[in-house]
């Protein structure tokens, strides 16, 4: 196939008239029907291996945005559409006998085979060539005499396959397994059951899709299903077990299937949709989790956006650029939100113990695309029980509840989250820090944490990191804590670190973990292994002798924070830094006791913490950051992070702040909104431990529902503080809360709520008049 590629490379200027499909699901069929609608001179054949009744699953549900879409682009197929859907606005969560209904949503279904039957009357009517139980030609074949090939032939796709090098596939197959069914009980809203079996959890989806027929979605764990044999079953085997387990709901109906079977879900990610003039579409392309209900819905959404820009740019290879530009985009955001949700029913055992109102609403807000603030508006009685079950006050926002850590209270669960300003002098705080700390205290935040505040002068990161470790830091860090203790509210907590093999560089805007250009101080680490080879030194090997010398540091540094007034102190094990990369099996390869399994890597933090613990007031909460995952192949795991976090907790730990990576530069991290927050998650769910979730939490709304879902604790936000200092005071202005959470200082009070902007809306002149 590496030749076919170059064939296919050939560019035309002229818009596609030859034009071949493979695979007639919904993707390529519509496809197929626009493109010929709106040139009825192409030449369109759609080759399906199938037979043209034959079709896999039962229901598909489209937005109203799809649908909206459709009308727009094509009023025949919209029109043979809108009798069909079945609509409900209703989503039920069952578990343990109970079941909650949340309202406002809406959804439109229809039988799969009753869409296909809708697109194949409208290619047919359009002239489009259908030719079922026939396999596609090659697409190097097809290239030859065809001006565009678009291979929407599924999730296996053998057109990627055979230009594996040009699109770069990089599938992932996933935890669970699934069986698509349908049931003759017709259900009123969308329906999550969860059973707890003596194998496990099992879950259903289910949703009509027609007047006398549901979908039912059985899924659960790998090992669930093994458990309980099913993988040992038929067909015939796999329903009578489901219709067993979820006897009560189907209440004497029964399951059917339609050549079902059990699969794992695989997500597809391609590095590029296009080759030469092969371009794919849908599932080829990419894939999205049942449990979010896209998968159709991409493929038309794709199918629309390739007709149009091969409408728009009379170029093909310019138009197929834009095409899959448009649309990378959204299915990007689409997948982040599937993932999400697949996780989230992954690691379903981690919460069914949570109470019932908060699991459901902990289901509805999986993905992160419905939110709080969202449920609020499409059901407000849902939420209010929500918050009363979690013990917010009618009014109260989640975020401004307070939160006790140890002996101390913090007012709400917003904290400013610690973040380098490299810009102390010999490690000395000064009027920077002083208005900078002092601000965001202000602002209304229930903690404000330092910067990382180096344990040693060789424990600095760069010669502009603030350190305490003389009686000068001291008095300096005296002074931003009085007057965050004497002008606010807030609680301001102390991060002690050592930077390890990161340290003598330069400041972050003169080159980010760049080495000094001079004056470089010796480095020290678990293991002599430099940060960057051949861009930063070596780092020394800690002996027993250097490992107690910064144990003592940080100890004497705590006395200090103590000292100094501190409400709070939080260890970092993250990032990297010294005691991160004890942690960490990438960057500790030590053969004494400190190295090895995890045992051994946890004993120097372990100690260090011991010794902190030791001297910090004990009324007074200590924390602890850790990086939950590397983003690199061998390095710390999601299930490391558990264990470290309950090794730590065990050890007096009062929360865990739970960030990830920048321990190995050739990290890959999956970046989105409020990306870290599900290792936070499974930390508190699975241990009972406080957590903070940090990483691109950027919107009150975010927090709201994260703490309401009883996702996390504690909400540490950095960028959003440089933005706006008065954050957390905004965030309740605009809510329209006003009470303890969030106190405005007496001389802002003035400003406290939101100043009027420019006139946009009002009285309209009269333009008209309507003679009758």
């Amino acid at each position: 196939m590496g030749g076919a590629v170059a064939v296919a490379a050939a560019s035309h200027a002229t818009p596609p008239l030859r034009i071949a499909v493979i695979g007639a699901g919904p993707g390529g069929l519509y496809a197929a029907a626009l493109l010929k609608r709106l040139d009825p001179a192409r030449e369109i054949t759609v080759w399906e291996r199938n037979a043209p009744d034959d079709t896999f699953g039962f229901g598909v549900v489209l937005s109203d945005e799809t649908l909206g879409g459709i009308e727009h682009a094509d009023p025949v197929v919209f029109r043979a559409l809108r009798d069909e859907f079945v609509r409900w606005d209703a989503i039920d969560v069952s578990h343990r006998g109970t079941v909650i209904r949340s309202g406002g949503h809406g959804f439109a279904a229809l039988g799969r085979r009753r869409l296909l039957a809708v697109l194949h009357d409208r290619c047919r009517d359009l002239g489009v060539r259908l030719r079922f139980a026939e396999p596609a030609p090659d697409a190097a074949v097809l290239t030859r005499d065809h001006d565009l090939v678009i291979a929407a032939d599924g999730v296996n796709s053998a057109t990627r396959a055979g230009y594996r090098e040009v699109f770069r596939p990089s599938p992932t197959t996933h935890r669970c397994r699934y069986i698509w069914l349908a049931t003759d009980l017709v259900l009123d809203a969308f329906r999550f059951e969860i059973a707890e079996t003596p194998h496990g959890l099992m879950q259903a989806h289910g949703y009509p899709y027609s007047a006398d027929r549901s979908t039912f979605i059985v899924e659960m764990r790998e090992e669930v299903w093994r458990r309980a044999g099913l993988d040992q079953l038929d067909e015939e085997g796999s329903i009578a077990v489901c219709e067993k387990v979820f006897a009560d709901l189907l209440d004497g109906h029964r399951l059917r299937s339609n050549r079902s079977r059990w699969t794992a879900f695989t997500t597809v990610v391609n590095g590029s949709w296009r080759a030469g003039r092969v371009v794919l579409l849908g599932d080829a392309a990419h894939t999205a989790h049942f449990s979010i209900g896209s998968g159709t819905k991409l493929a038309m959404e794709d199918a629309l956006a390739l007709a149009a820009n091969l409408r728009e740019h009379g170029d093909l290879d310019t138009a197929l650029a834009h095409y899959e530009t448009e649309r990378r985009a959204v299915v990007e955001s689409t997948q982040r939100a599937a993932l999400a949700s697949l996780e989230w029913f992954e690691e379903l055992a981690q919460y069914v113990d949570q109470p019932k109102r908060q699991f459901a609403f902990n289901l509805l807000t999986r993905s992160r695309r419905v939110t709080h603030d969202n449920l609020r508006l499409r059901d407000p009685a849902f939420t209010a029980t929500v918050e009363t079950e979690f013990g917010t006050d009618p009014g109260i926002p989640p975020m401004f509840t307070p939160l006790r850590l140890g002996g101390l209270t913090l007012r709400n669960r917003v904290v400013v989250s610690p973040m380098d300003m490299y810009s102390s002098t010999d490690g000395i705080p000064g009027d920077f820090h002083l208005v900078h700390l002092g601000a965001r205290a202000l602002g209304g935040a229930g903690l404000v944490m330092t910067e990382m505040v180096c344990v040693s002068p060789q424990g600095r990161i760069t010669p502009g990191c603030a350190g305490l470790y003389t009686d000068q830091h001291e008095v300096a860090w005296r002074r931003v804590v009085d007057f965050a203790h004497g002008q606010s509210s807030a609680a301001i907590g102390l991060q002690l670190g050592h930077s390890g093999r990161k340290g003598s560089t330069r400041l972050m805007w003169e080159g980010i973990d760049q080495p000094l250009p001079d004056g470089n101080w010796p480095l020290t680490a678990a293991s002599a292994l430099p940060y960057r080879p051949g861009v930063n030194q070596v780092p020394h090997a800690l002996d027993p002798g250097g490992l107690a010398e910064i144990r003592e540091q940080f100890r004497s540094a705590a006395v200090r924070g103590a000292r100094a007034g501190f409400d709070l102190l939080e260890l970092h094990c993250a990032h990297g830094y010294l005691l991160s990369g004890f942690l960490s099996p990438l960057t500790n390869q030590r053969t004494d006791r400190y190295g090895g399994d995890l045992t051994g890597r946890l004993r120097y933090p372990l100690e260090v913490f011991d010794a902190v613990r030791e001297v910090w007031p004990a009324e007074r909460p200590m924390t602890v950051r850790i990086s939950a995952t590397d983003w690199a192949d061998g390095g710390t795991t999601a299930d490391d992070a558990v264990e470290i976090a309950r090794a730590f907790a065990e050890h007096g730990a009062d929360a865990i702040d739970v960030s990830t990576g920048q321990v190995v530069p050739d990290e890959r991290p999956a970046f989105g909104r409020s990306y870290q927050t599900p290792y936070a998650d499974r930390i508190r769910n699975q241990l009972g431990v406080p957590v903070i979730a940090v990483g691109a939490i950027s919107s009150w709304d975010d927090v709201n529902s994260l703490i309401l879902a009883g996702r996390t604790d504690l909400c540490a936000l950095a960028r959003p503080h440089l933005y706006d200092p008065n954050w957390t005071l905004h965030a309740a202005a605009e809510q329209g809360y006003t009470g303890a959470g969030a106190q405005w200082p007496l001389p802002y009070q003035a400003g406290s709520r939101r100043p009027p902007t420019g006139r946009t809306d009002g009285p309209k002149p009269r333009l008209t008049l309507d003679v009758r």
